[in-house]
């Protein structure tokens, strides 16, 4: 009977395999073990966690949950489904590298097969780390990696984006010097441009992962400019909150139930993905 860490092992490889296929990954964010377990039944191969949206289902904005909170509700993913999970670990909850690889170790422990780390301060002075710094993040991320089962699979993300540093200059360099640090994929989320996506997958060696964002290219553009692979954020649990405030409204304000529809649709999916 396999152990647990036989299992992550598995995960983890099942995982790695995944970037190197011949097609491009979607890798959906689920929020809960419900809408793992639903993304699961419609067949995707993997899946990834939202700190937003996990956030969201205990009232918080993103970046208001723990690392212990993050890693316990990564591990009920886990154990939601057969599928490898990646985790959204923020910057890992540490500035330093020694706790940036502590969490590594613990996400290993939590049975997940792979995990982002963010060079993302959280201060409004200097929101990303300085390059020699996060570039000492990810060696430590990539070290301790390596040292789990499987070993897991470390994702490395250069925030400038989505804090006001559109640089894409620095960016590249940024995820050239994480690929040099270990990183196994290199992330860039907020970028729109499909010469932008298309010059940070030409300019490094590892799978470059994609954020779904509106105004982006579609899956075919950013597969044929060489990314690997594609997430959603935390879209999906957005839109499932933007639907119940959809329906919550028209109750309300219009005394109607045409949101009965897509709660029959949703009913469905959930006998089919539950009874599975």
């Amino acid at each position: 009977m396999p152990t647990d860490t036989d299992t992550q092992a598995a995960r983890a490889q099942r995982f790695r395999a995944l970037h190197e296929g011949p097609d491009l990954l979607l890798l959906p964010n689920p929020w809960d073990a419900g809408s793992a377990r639903l993304l699961e039944w419609l067949g995707y191969p993997a899946l990834a966690t939202t700190s937003g949206g996990f956030a969201a289902t205990l009232g918080r904005l993103d970046g208001a949950v723990t690392r212990d909170e993050a890693l316990a509700h990564a591990a009920g993913i886990v154990a939601a489904t057969s599928l490898p999970v990646s985790a959204d670990l923020e910057n890992a909850f540490a500035d330093e590298p020694a706790g940036v690889a502590e969490t590594i170790r613990l996400a290993a422990a939590a049975g997940l097969a792979g995990c982002s780390v963010e060079d993302y301060t959280r201060r409004d002075d200097a929101p990303v780390y300085d390059l020699g710094r996060a570039r000492d993040r990810v060696a430590a991320a990539a070290e301790a990696a390596l040292g789990t089962p499987g070993p897991l699979v470390l994702t490395a993300r250069a925030e400038n984006y989505l804090h006001g540093r559109p640089d894409l200059a620095d960016t590249i360099a940024r995820l050239q010097a994480y690929q040099e640090a270990g990183a196994d994929v290199l992330y860039a989320p907020g970028l729109t441009s499909l010469d932008d996506i298309r010059a940070v997958a030409s300019s490094v060696d590892r799978p470059v992962n994609v954020l779904a964002l509106a105004g982006g290219p579609g899956i075919p553009e950013l597969a044929a400019a060489g990314v690997r692979r594609v997430s959603v954020g935390s879209a999906f649990a957005q839109a499932a909150y933007g639907a119940a405030v959809q329906a919550a409204r028209e109750l309300r304000d219009q005394g109607s139930y045409s949101f009965l529809t897509l709660a029959a649709e949703g009913r469905a999916a959930i006998r089919a993905a539950f009874a599975a």
